[in-house]
């Protein structure tokens, strides 16, 4: 019987064809997040597991793949058992983000990068997620970070470069919902939630768009959350209306959900949204970034959304996600977390990032223009001479072109169709007199 040939569930194989455009993307990607003075770094695709589940991963800590500790013997084996522990037999584990990778490489390498340090990752992450549509165990993220800013300046630079990345990719009809952590915070004192709950009740506020308001009361209720506060934060949804979609637009399971409203994002239309006197600082913060996009043009993307949350705990001010009225979860997100460099420096350095997920654009995007020199292929018979194919190849390499040797076939329209699947774009037939690249005979290979 055959063995199993598949990847592993929720991992994938990517054909010539496929990997050739999230090359491309990536390049333009690569190209644009440069042109706004990133600088690309690369970190080691394992961690050490005490950095990995040190409590700034999130729920992320408890999707790592971690990595067994080498030598391991019976000994050890037995004790984690009786321990009922099995991290005791890891030393190490594959990265689930990019971002505590880049606070170590910071807290690393300090001394030789600028005091304000703006950073590109493009790499494979890897989560032991259920694997569904849009969510694979191996996925890649594209991570654009500023570390040293503590000002908005650092938000509003990784706002323009994304924004001009998504404009970039051609991805009409994106926007990005911002928060603040402080705001959050504010809302929750304000409908009298007591401190020690904060983290539980933005756990479900966290389900707005999925369950919508009712949901999230409900599960309040049962959560036996402070009732009074329940029932303000109920009173709080009641004053908007419920969201309905845009023309073209999916609605979201929660038919409930509170409405965002796409208002320009100014000190008034924040405060307006709130209980009054909450988290002014960071009101004042929303206003001067909305201020700074709308002046150079692309504010209008920018949505404000009091309730977004952004699981991870580290965050501690400005928090954005992107939407796509295409997808009711989002494709990327981030904000600012100036606590997290200063578990490994000890002493705090402000931080923000931006990260988009590449494997939910790379399905909205039309392939880019491939590479522009020429690309041929060589038909050959099976007796042709290898050296004078070598060096037919080879002239036409010194030219510039990209060149593929193949044999001829019977018919040859399979062999045509999968050489322009992967880019080529003529071809010529090698005949028995072919001794130099200026005999050949090119012509165009139509895309399939």
């Amino acid at each position: 019987m055959a063995s199993q040939v598949s990847p592993p569930r929720g991992m994938r194989d990517f054909l010539p064809g496929d990997k050739a455009k999230r090359e491309r993307v990536l390049g333009l990607i690569r190209s644009t997040y440069a042109a706004h003075g990133f600088d690309e770094i690369e970190t080691p695709v394992v961690e050490d597991f005490g950095r990995l589940h040190s409590g700034l991963g999130g729920d992320n800590e408890k999707l790592a793949f971690n990595v067994m500790k080498r030598g391991l013997d019976a000994a050890a084996l037995t004790d984690a058992a009786t321990a009922d522990d099995p991290d005791q037999l890891a030393d190490l584990g594959l990265r689930f983000d990019l971002t505590v990778p880049l606070a170590r490489f910071y807290a690393t390498h300090r001394a030789a990068l600028p005091q304000v340090f703006r950073a590109v990752q493009i790499a494979p992450v890897w989560r032991a997620e259920r694997p569904q549509k849009g969510r694979y165990r191996q996925f890649v993220q594209c991570d654009i970070d500023i570390i040293g800013e503590a000002g908005i300046l650092a938000e509003i630079e990784l706002l323009t470069a994304t924004l001009a990345t998504l404009d970039t990719l051609g991805l009409a009809g994106c926007r990005i919902r911002i928060n603040d952590r402080r705001i959050l915070t504010g809302l929750l004192e304000s409908f009298g939630f007591d401190p020690g709950e904060f983290a539980s009740v933005l756990i479900t506020v966290d389900k707005l768009d999925k369950v919508g308001t009712t949901g999230v009361i409900d599960e309040l209720r049962a959560k036996e959350a402070t009732a009074g506060a329940v029932d303000a934060l109920e009173r709080y949804f009641a004053q908007s209306p419920p969201a309905a979609a845009a023309p073209g637009e999916q609605a979201h399971p929660g038919d409930d959900e509170l409405a965002v409203e796409s208002t320009p994002l100014t000190a008034d239309s924040v405060a307006a949204a709130l209980p009054e006197g909450v988290a002014p600082d960071a009101v004042a913060d929303l206003a001067a970034i909305g201020t700074a996009l709308r002046e150079a043009g692309v504010e209008g993307a920018l949505v404000f959304d009091p309730f977004l949350v952004r699981g991870m705990g580290y965050y501690t001010g400005t928090i954005f996600e992107i939407e796509h009225p295409d997808f009711t979860f989002s494709l990327g997100g981030g904000g600012r977390y100036d606590g997290m460099i200063g578990r490994f420096l000890g002493e705090d350095v402000p931080a923000c990032g931006f990260s988009i997920g590449f494997e939910r654009i790379i399905d909205l995007i039309d392939d880019p223009a491939g590479e522009s020199r020429e690309s041929i292929v060589l038909v050959h018979d099976k007796n042709a001479g290898a050296t004078r194919l070598l060096t037919l190849k080879a002239q036409l390499v010194a030219r510039g072109a990209r060149v593929r040797l193949e044999r001829r076939t019977k018919n040859l329209a399979p062999l045509l169709d999968r050489a322009a699947a992967s880019g080529f774009t003529s071809f010529a037939l090698v005949g028995t007199e072919t001794v130099d690249a200026d005999q050949l005979d090119l012509r165009p290979l139509s895309t399939p």
